[in-house]
């Protein structure tokens, strides 16, 4: 079992950024994709980012691309989601989940991912 706690979530105005963070418990993180979603008021969950165990792989939704930027540190079991160039859309709550295997898979509902937190909320005014 993986215990993820996000942290960094706020109050931003539109064009700012945020850096949001997720806190691994456990021994085995360094071999679990990661990922980011994000659900919006009356709306689905959907992909922001995801990362492969190493951090040579990762995957973006359309609308983030060239603005957020996914990382992790293995040795400190943290996973990051560095946001630019914010705008009111992105206004949600942002989840980080895990995944038992070392990449994550597009194919598969929310890229596979078995672990999720409770979510940070991110509000960006305009």
């Amino acid at each position: 079992q993986v215990q993820l706690v996000e942290s960094g979530g706020g109050l931003v105005q539109a064009g700012g950024s945020l850096r949001l963070s997720c806190a691994a418990s456990g021994r085995a993180f360094s071999s679990y994709a990661m990922g980011w979603f994000r659900q919006a008021p009356g709306k689905e969950r959907e992909v922001v980012a995801a990362i492969n165990w190493s951090g040579g792989y990762t995957d973006y939704a359309d609308s983030v691309k060239g603005r957020f930027t996914i990382s992790r540190d293995n040795a400190k079991n943290t996973v990051y989601l560095q946001m630019n160039s914010l705008k009111p859309e992105d206004t949600a709550v942002y989840y980080c989940a895990a995944r038992r295997y070392r990449n994550y898979d597009p194919s598969l509902e929310n890229y596979g991912m078995d672990y999720w937190g409770k979510g940070t909320l991110v509000t960006v005014s305009s």
